[in-house]
């Protein structure tokens, strides 16, 4: 069996593939749900909860700004690593999370990020 680089090594942002990319993908899977179950536009309010280790060590880790981005449509693998702070400074200032890229959700970072110091059954790093 013929093993590819690209088998292991995942490209995305941060200094660990588990508290960014997969909360990014995890993120974006979620709000490619809701498009195809025709929902996006139903979206009121986001709210975002890492548990275990996402969030004791997702702030340092980045796993915030990555579910975030990853709510804003963005894929580990495409996202040009220069537009997160952009695009997060945008979002603190208006109070606005561009679900999907595109549809305005108010989102109070204080209120919706949630780290929560708790652990969810079979996995130290999860979030609803």
């Amino acid at each position: 069996m013929a093993i590819s680089v690209f088998d292991l090594f995942k490209i995305g942002i941060g200094p660990s593939s588990s508290h960014t990319v997969g909360p990014m993908r995890a993120a974006a899977l979620f709000v490619e749900a809701l498009r195809e179950r025709q929902l996006l536009a139903r979206v009121r309010r986001i709210e975002v909860r890492l548990y275990g280790s996402l969030s004791a060590t997702g702030v340092g880790h980045g796993s915030d700004r990555a579910v975030i981005m990853g709510l804003m449509g963005e894929w580990p693998d495409r996202i040009d690593p220069a537009q997160i702070a952009p695009r997060i400074a945008t979002l603190l200032e208006r109070g606005e999370l561009l679900l999907d890229g595109r549809l305005p959700v108010a989102f109070d970072w204080a209120r919706d990020m949630r780290l929560l110091e708790e652990n969810l059954p079979y996995h130290p790093n999860a979030m609803t």
